[in-house]
């Protein structure tokens, strides 16, 4: 509770919308389960699975694997190999950290226009799913909000140290 105080409104701000983010990426993984469950007894029971199951899951998952690296960004749950640093002063572990949340906020913004053109290239070919010929695009569309806002968190995690004048984030 105390490090969303220390955060700022604009950090407040950033957390809610990624929590937010990653709440909705958790209710599409369990609506995801549940599908795939009805799908596999109904295909087994009853020869009768969901149609198109396999396509809505693999584009349901992308967009939902997407929603959480904002939030894991912004809570420190990045994988860090601190072997190499754990002997290193305060300061230079920070300034390592803040590079590394430079470089999670270009790998965003870069998936971000990447996916985004992406997916305009897909709806201008008009590429859709080979069962329930859902446009393929949207798909890859949905992502890319979930990119922005990790971009936004990692220049705003590299940021946060300096802005707040303290030697440790």
């Amino acid at each position: 509770m105390q490090e969303t105080q220390e955060r700022g409104p604009y950090g407040r701000v950033l957390l809610a919308t990624a929590t937010w983010f990653a709440y909705a990426g958790g209710v599409v993984f369990i609506g995801l389960v549940v599908m795939s469950v009805v799908s596999i007894v109904g295909r087994k029971l009853f020869n009768a699975p969901v149609p198109g199951d396999v396509e809505v899951l693999q584009m349901s998952a992308a967009f939902a694997s997407a929603t959480f690296f904002a939030y894991c960004h912004l809570m420190h749950g990045d994988v860090k190999v601190d072997f190499f640093t754990a002997n290193m002063s305060s300061q230079r572990r920070v300034l390592l950290d803040s590079a590394g949340s430079l470089l999670i906020g270009l790998l965003g913004a870069l998936l971000a226009w990447r996916t985004g053109v992406g997916a305009l290239s897909l709806k201008e070919a008009g590429e859709s799913s080979a069962i329930l010929e859902i446009p393929v695009w949207l798909a890859q569309a949905m992502m890319v909000p979930s990119f922005v806002l990790m971009a936004l968190s990692g220049f705003y995690m590299c940021l946060q140290p300096w802005t707040r004048g303290k030697s440790t984030p």
